[in-house]
């Protein structure tokens, strides 16, 4: 019985490498779609704001409704989850590179980044919420589904270092703006070092780059679709599936649950806040346009090199405590990059030194999440189909909140005074941007890690849990035989 449930390493690096299109698209987004907005489309603040937030927010609202949809999915010959990510891999694929296209219309041009952006999200919801549901379904061992998701998180990072590097190395020498004659001799303004470039050469070099991305998520999607197999979940005889309403109770009640999510709500606005604005502020604030790439690219390497020794240390230590340490690991870092003068090899050290705890961001919610999913399980054992909903909101809190700090913090940038596709910065931008990118992620590390501290289950609890689910699958298995014991004698 333990040979049979035992996750083999092809089946764990297959269902790892299903987790890169997400992470590396998003990743992508993150860090470049905000500088693309406004230096490329060349999209005032104020719309480049409201593309930012109502994709997000668009994104968010659909993430429970396809979880909702995928709970009460049928179980197909190529499982129940699987044909979620076969119908939004080409979807995915073709609004990703759209978004990436500058129009020739003027007029338009906001309406069309709107409409692709939160189709190119509903398509991400479609694949990422039944991916990330699968990971209790490809082992009913918890050692296998942290063994996996650790592979997953460093595949991701790994593949977030090769997208990083590919959008970096051919969008990042790439850098287009304008001077104002009036403002060279103007005090209010910063002037940054930059390389002569079309802005048609720009254009073009983003379309190439997001045309690699696209080739990239095929590969990854084929990956996991055809190699990792779904189990069918065992459901009792005496079991209830939810309503939408009622799994919105179910979900939002949940104390651990919330306690969790709340925790890492405010954790993961902190790196989201960091890393929507940093090639801003590497651009402007720190005056090296030309590097933001190798600086980003610097700091995925470093946290993907982290997350092993990340894996060891919580299956050391625990969970908690590795989520306070990765955590806290952060803050000087966070600091010293904004306390530090506009020096090269300074940013890359302090960059190199901030993945580390980047990596601990990565992986550590998604390797908790299972836990408060099992402890569900354990106290509501007739309840079916709950593990996509579960995820899903869990995505939904998070892609909610960050779509509104996104599009709070452009906005910002719209009152501070920027200047779309310019060289020159007024000097209440650079301030705006080291708040962003300092104080504000600060406050928001320090109230997550307050909240997390009263999340109830800890390794003890944890291990308890997984005896009595073993107990509580042994005893099914055991029903099961003995009903087609009884069915062959008669």
């Amino acid at each position: 019985m333990d040979q049979k449930s035992h996750l083999s390493v092809s089946s764990k690096l297959c269902y790892a490498v299903g987790g890169a299109p997400y992470q590396i698209t998003s990743s992508i987004i993150g860090f470049f779609f905000q500088i693309y907005l406004l230096d490329v489309a060349q999209l005032d603040p104020f719309y480049a704001s409201i593309i930012l937030f109502m994709g997000r927010a668009w994104d968010a609202v659909t993430d429970p409704t396809v979880g909702f949809l995928v709970s009460r999915s049928r179980w197909t010959r190529i499982g129940r989850l699987k044909p979620w990510i076969l119908f939004a891999s080409p979807f995915a694929i073709l609004t990703y590179f759209l978004i990436w296209y500058v129009p020739s219309f003027e007029k338009g041009k906001v309406i069309w980044y709107l409409i692709f952006y939160c189709l190119f999200q509903s398509m991400q919801t479609c694949f990422h919420v039944p991916y990330s549901a699968l990971t209790m379904f490809i082992s009913t061992e918890q050692k296998d589904r942290d063994s996996a998701t650790a592979y997953r998180m460093m595949v991701e990072v790994l593949g977030t270092v090769l997208g990083t590097a590919i959008q970096g190395q051919i969008v990042g020498g790439h850098t287009v703006c304008f001077t104002e004659p009036d403002a060279l001799n103007n005090s209010n303004f910063s002037l940054i070092n930059t390389s002569s470039v079309s802005l048609d050469e720009t254009k073009k070099a983003y379309m190439v780059a997001s045309g690699a991305i696209c080739i990239i998520y095929i590969f990854c999607a084929s990956v996991l679709f055809l190699g990792v197999k779904e189990k069918k979940e065992t459901r009792p005889k005496k079991s209830k599936t939810l309503t939408f309403c009622q799994g919105l109770w179910v979900v939002t009640s949940y104390k651990p649950y919330m306690k969790l999510v709340t925790g890492f709500l405010f954790t993961s606005l902190a790196f989201m806040l960091i890393e929507g604005n940093f090639a801003l502020f590497v651009t402007y604030t720190l005056g090296q346009p030309n590097d933001y790439a190798n600086i980003i690219l610097a700091i995925m390497i470093s946290s993907a090199i982290a997350i092993p020794f990340w894996q060891w240390f919580l299956t050391k230590f625990g969970k908690k405590t590795a989520t306070y340490i990765g955590t806290l690991l952060a803050v000087p870092f966070i600091i010293l990059i904004v306390c530090i003068k506009s020096n090269l090899i300074a940013s890359y050290l302090v960059s190199i030194a901030a993945g580390v705890s980047v990596s601990a961001s990565f992986l550590l919610p998604w390797s908790m999440l299972p836990d408060a999913v099992d402890d569900f399980k354990i106290k509501n054992p007739d309840i079916y189909g709950h593990e996509a909903l579960f995820y899903s909101f869990c995505v939904f809190f998070l892609k909610f909140a960050t779509g509104i700090s996104l599009g709070i913090s452009t906005l910002t940038l719209k009152f501070a005074g920027y200047v779309t596709g310019g060289c020159l910065q007024p000097d209440a931008v650079n301030l705006t941007l080291k708040v962003l990118v300092c104080p504000v992620p600060v406050f928001l590390i320090i109230v997550g890690l307050l909240i997390l501290r009263t999340y109830p289950i800890d390794e003890e609890r944890r291990r308890g849990n997984q005896k009595l689910l073993q107990e509580m699958l042994d005893s099914e298995a055991d029903s099961e035989s003995e009903t087609l014991a009884l069915g062959s004698s008669v």
